[in-house]
């Protein structure tokens, strides 16, 4: 059986409240399983803004239309706007997700705080960003989460290790399941976390659209020929609740409805880690390197496994 293990990075409030409900009728339209990950904070999109000295970051929001997805109030979240509180103020919209059938986990708690502080941040706050997140998880769905995606694939090794109580996490880009390599935050050794990570390992929308001539009407198709050859591991998807779910709805479901005429099951990031020989699966080094189509650099797995 052919898989793809789909993945929804949800970061607004907007996303919470309109793309979801969007994405969960899809999947149950096609009958496919997926992973919710949620923003469980303040949604300070606004803040965003400040990577405007970042390589590539002006070229990527002139490219995919930033605004016509967002929105200007969206945008406008602390910064001209107080950022509202997703968690509290969406926690029903949650619980419809879980209710639905859907898998559930943690995205981060402040998007943006996360995205752009990690890197650089110390053991102290990163557990703090990690337990406010899971505090708010557990008062949405009355029990702790059991995965997480990192914001913007953005982590350091304190994170790893906290996220070690979980089975399964997917917080990098590669190309198969893998066991990383970490220094031990207390030893200074180098060490094998038991937590899998399951990479996200194909393109996301916003990294192709406008580049090498993808656009709305073409997306799907390129990207099914990504999916077309055969995989050891199968493939993991991001989409976003703000892209996938809202304007580009569309375009997404022409790729599912493409995905499986190739023989392809949707599944959730449990269903796919229960499906796995953890024998077989590789120990690889974690690296921070650049992304086609993204600006910065990102979590990835330092070796390439592809068959």
């Amino acid at each position: 059986m052919r898989t793809i293990a789909l993945k929804v990075d949800v970061d607004t409030f907007r996303g919470t409240r309109e793309g979801v409900p969007r994405l969960v009728e899809l999947f149950k339209k096609h009958n496919a399983s997926a992973t919710f990950l949620f923003s469980l904070g303040p949604d300070h999109t606004g803040w965003a803004f400040k990577r405007i000295f970042h390589r590539g970051f002006l070229k990527k929001v002139k490219r995919t239309s930033v605004l016509s997805h967002y929105g200007f109030k969206t945008l406008m979240y602390g910064v001209l706007l107080p950022g509202p509180n997703i968690g509290r103020r969406l926690a029903e919209e949650m619980r419809a997700v879980k209710q639905a059938g859907f898998e559930v986990g943690i995205h981060t708690y402040d998007h943006v705080y996360w995205q752009d502080n990690v890197r650089k941040k110390n053991q102290e706050w990163t557990a703090a960003q990690l337990e406010f997140a899971q505090k708010a998880f557990i008062e949405i769905f009355s029990v702790p989460a059991a995965t997480h995606g990192a914001a913007g694939w953005q982590m350091n090794d304190y994170a790893f290790n906290w996220l070690e109580r979980f089975s399964y996490n997917s917080d990098t880009r590669g190309t198969s399941p893998f066991f990383p390599v970490l220094r031990n935050v207390k030893s200074n050794q180098q060490t094998i976390m038991k937590s899998m990570q399951l990479p996200t390992t194909l393109p996301t929308i916003d990294e192709m659209l406008g580049e090498d001539n993808v656009n709305e009407s073409n997306f799907a198709e390129h990207l099914l020929s990504l999916t077309e050859p055969e995989t050891q591991w199968g493939h993991v998807y991001t989409s976003h609740a703000e892209l996938e779910g809202q304007k580009l709805l569309p375009v997404f479901e022409r790729f599912l409805l493409g995905a499986k005429k190739q023989g392809y099951k949707f599944i959730s990031l449990k269903e796919y880690f229960s499906s796995l020989d953890k024998t077989k699966v590789n120990i690889c080094p974690i690296i921070y390197n650049e992304i086609p189509g993204r600006s910065g650099i990102v979590c990835c797995q330092g070796c390439d496994t592809r068959p």
